[in-house]
């Protein structure tokens, strides 16, 4: 069901997508067309034809997820995507701005006036505004800190005080405390006066005076448990929690390893500073999945589909500069073999061979390592081990397939043509 739900959807938004290029290429269609004829107030009939067709692509527009809206984005040429980016509810220019690949903002950023920017980022969280702050001008940036207040300017400058990669980078602040003195009634009283919970909360956090962590109360234990019952004795104080400065990888395997939807996020006093979602984790999942297969294919960063030829070729020299120094190389080992290649001519067909087989070894190596690095399994205690084992197996590998080509080669050409 969850599988057909999904199709649906993928089929939903590519539908969206075709619909929004048709608007736009019938937009251009009767421009062109218009243009073209000669007829009384030309302009003004071409006037009122563009205001037609932008009220129907900004009604269009008006009724997709900020999401869709994003993915449309990304998937139109420059000038298209600034026509259709110009027509989009200004709430939402925020939440868009986190929804698309970092190429794409550029773009979208370097099209926006200091007010809209400023407009754009105050109505997202302290914790979004985090993730926009690199790539927003530092006029914009300074101006922001100001209208926030003292809470928010303090969480902000902590966020950003960390580095990319840490807990702190990825956790919020929509976190629900209490303290363990009072009942499970009040805490129930206390939540339906809030009127609603931040998304993903599974359960509350028990803090003391002085906002130190000391447990946390998951909802389903406030709901089956006697209001009469205090929290103290139903909460529970076996909480898995991150430090502010801990690497989000170490996070991420924890959250896949103990189920977590969400977790507190402490200081090195153990004082709550905000809480990390799954959410966050899986986006940063995402994102590293994205930066490893762009690495094996060779590019430093996120390309947009639409960007310039020049940057284009420049995101990709680098890894083709490598793979011609390396190509060389290996021509350099054939030529010092250049005499016997020579007297037996079969060899030159074999070297395929035996360059496939090479390169498929080594991925499967480094395939292998790649997944035990991120997974946190190779440690300097069994580094050593691990060194040797490979080099065992690429020796055993080598003479195991060598023998086979060996024999596959002795019964191709194993006549005159290879007696020299």
């Amino acid at each position: 069901m969850a599988e057909a739900n999904n199709t649906q959807s993928e089929e939903k938004l590519k539908q969206h997508l075709e619909q929004v290029l048709e608007l736009l290429n019938k937009q251009r269609l009767e421009e062109a067309v218009v243009q073209q004829q000669a007829m009384p107030r030309h302009q003004l009939v071409e006037t009122l034809l563009h205001k037609q067709q932008q009220a129907a692509l900004k009604h269009k527009l008006d009724q997709l997820h900020s999401a869709d809206i994003a993915y449309i984005l990304e998937a139109l040429p420059l000038e298209q995507r600034l026509l259709v980016w110009n027509l989009v509810k200004s709430e939402l220019d925020g939440q868009i701005l986190l929804d698309v690949s970092d190429a794409v903002r550029e773009t979208l950023i370097s099209d926006m006036d200091r007010h809209e920017l400023l407009s754009a980022t105050e109505q997202l969280d302290t914790d979004e505004i985090a993730d926009l702050a690199p790539v927003l001008p530092e006029e914009v940036m300074q101006e922001l800190l100001e209208s926030l207040n003292h809470q928010n300017r303090a969480r902000l400058e902590s966020v950003l005080g960390h580095e990319e990669d840490t807990v702190a980078s990825l956790m919020d602040f929509g976190m629900v405390t209490i303290r363990e003195d009072i009942t499970l009634g009040v805490v129930l009283r206390y939540l339906r006066r809030r009127g609603e919970l931040p998304e993903h909360t599974d359960k509350l956090f028990v803090v003391d005076k002085q906002n130190l962590l000391r447990g946390v109360l998951p909802l389903q234990r406030l709901l089956v448990n006697s209001p009469d019952a205090p929290v103290a004795d139903i909460m529970s104080r076996d909480v898995v929690s991150f430090q502010l400065d801990a690497d989000a990888e170490d996070a991420a395997r924890a959250f896949e390893r103990y189920d977590l939807l969400s977790a507190p996020v402490v200081d090195r006093e153990n004082r709550l500073q905000g809480r990390i979602g799954v959410d966050a984790i899986l986006d940063h999942i995402r994102e590293k999945s994205k930066e490893d297969m762009l690495a094996q294919a060779g590019l430093l960063e996120e390309e947009d589909l639409f960007s310039s030829v020049w940057k284009s070729a420049k995101n990709r020299w680098f890894w083709l500069a490598v793979n011609l120094v390396t190509a060389f190389l290996s021509t350099r080992v054939i030529g010092l073999f250049e005499n016997t290649i020579a007297h037996i001519v079969a060899l030159a067909s074999l070297m395929p061979i035996v360059a496939g087989i090479g390169g498929n070894t080594g991925t499967q190596t480094s395939t292998l390592i790649v997944r035990s690095l991120a997974l946190d399994l190779i440690t300097p205690a069994n580094a050593g081990r691990l060194i040797a084992k490979e080099l065992s197996i690429g020796f055993l590998n080598g003479a195991v397939w060598g023998t086979v080509i060996g024999l596959f080669a002795w019964g191709l050409y194993g006549d005159e043509r290879l007696a020299w």
